[in-house]
């Protein structure tokens, strides 16, 4: 099912817009596309806030984390 849908456009996003017809989308196209990209950025965004909540919560994980810090500042040459 599809549906259309009414939006104002601004001068920035009429020159985005410009652009992707300009690939040789249709407006239709770039339009869905660029909703779907949005979408898709934001999923990522969760699924990588989710991942960053689940290692910071990890104790074992954060000890080696500083464990190997600490490693890496014992090697590194005077200065």
């Amino acid at each position: 099912m599809t549906q259309a849908v009414s939006v104002r456009l601004d001068d920035d996003v009429q020159r985005a817009l410009r652009t992707l017809e300009a690939s040789g989308l249709s407006r239709s196209q770039a339009i869905r596309k660029s909703i779907l990209d949005a979408a898709a950025a934001l999923r990522r965004n969760e699924a990588l806030r989710a991942e960053v909540a689940m290692l910071e919560a990890d104790e074992a994980d954060r000890r080696e984390m500083r464990d190997v810090a600490s490693l890496m500042e014992s090697l590194r040459a005077e200065r």
